[in-house]
């Protein structure tokens, strides 16, 4: 219907808004610390999903430019922000942990992300929330399951 059409239409045209927003949000931290944007993500992405350690789940998961990643990760190396790591039985798989001198930045990275989302919310009920947040989920479903052919995984 031209109804829903339309939300959607302003939901994609506002994506870059929020981009900007965010954009904003974590510049002060990666002025302070003389990161990358992309240094910084990395880190808060490392810190915020545990289970995706490796560049490739990085690239995979974020859909960032393998090239790109794997510069970022040895700089935040060099820098003592980052450790490779081999898990026992496996040496082919290299995992990235944070070092005790990451933890500064990730908390203000984090907090930067909170201000973000609390922006972005302000004024809105829980109810609305969840509404959205479903509204979310099923899109982003429906996302992965034309993407994929129909199977619903990317």
């Amino acid at each position: 219907n031209q109804g829903g059409r339309v939300m959607l239409a302003e939901y994609w045209e506002s994506l870059p808004l929020f981009k900007r927003l965010y954009q904003e949000k974590l510049e002060p931290v990666c002025s302070e610390y003389s990161l990358t944007r992309m240094e910084l993500n990395i880190l808060l992405f490392l810190a915020n999903n545990p289970v995706h350690d490796t560049a490739t789940d990085i690239v995979e998961v974020r859909h960032l430019t393998k090239s790109h990643v794997s510069a970022s990760v040895k700089t935040l190396q060099a820098r003592g922000y980052l450790q490779r790591v081999f898990l026992a039985g496996n040496h082919k798989t290299v995992h990235l942990r944070l070092t005790p001198a990451a933890g500064p930045v990730v908390e203000q990275g984090r907090r930067a992300q909170q201000s973000f989302f609390a922006t972005l919310q302000k004024g809105l009920a829980p109810a609305e929330r969840a509404v959205l947040k479903a509204a979310f989920h099923k899109m982003l479903k429906n996302a992965r399951t034309a993407l994929q052919g129909g199977r619903g995984t990317v």
